[in-house]
């Protein structure tokens, strides 16, 4: 897959805190569970598969 076809995954406040692999993932795709850290313009990216997520407009990161 290219960068071009990776698919972007946009997640709602109740989907937090991320992880790769995400429910929706058909099983052979699996591999280790891995949190995601989103950057600040709320993006993060799968360092095992490449998959993209974003967060949906309005979605804030709480920090504690």
């Amino acid at each position: 897959m290219t960068e071009k076809t990776i698919p972007v995954v946009e997640l709602q406040a109740q989907d937090l805190p991320a992880y790769c692999p995400n429910p929706a993932m058909p099983l052979w795709s699996s591999h280790p569970r891995v949190f995601l850290d989103f950057d600040h313009a709320g993006q993060a990216k799968c360092p095992y598969c490449g998959t993209r997520y974003q967060l949906a407009p309005g979605v804030e990161l709480s920090h504690h």
